[in-house]
């Protein structure tokens, strides 16, 4: 199991992305229309710097939905590699069967 703050401090850059995500495309979209003046595009990336590093989408780090763990994670399902070995074990995981010999 993960540390809780980790998992909080993902769901608050989460927020953050979602807050600021509409913001931060008008943004983006004036920075790099080449048709506009370099003055507008230059007050635009300085308008982009100035918001918070967290509201960036590539801030935010995949982790497994049940135990917060951040390696091994399948985005298809969006939980860990362990967490599935124990769902396919307990039968929860449907078409899933673990292996053994």
């Amino acid at each position: 199991m993960a540390k809780k703050a980790m998992v909080e401090r993902e769901l608050r850059r989460m927020r953050l992305v979602k807050k600021y995500a509409a913001r931060r495309a008008a943004l983006k979209e004036i920075a790099n229309d080449e048709n506009r003046p370099m003055e507008e595009r230059f007050k635009a990336r300085l308008k982009l710097a100035q918001l918070p590093r967290n509201s960036s989408a590539t801030r935010i780090h995949n982790r497994c939905q049940l135990t917060g763990r951040p390696h091994g994670y399948y985005r298809k399902l969006k939980v860990s590699r362990i967490a599935l070995r124990e769902l396919g074990s307990a039968g929860q995981a449907p078409g899933l069967v673990k292996s053994s010999w």
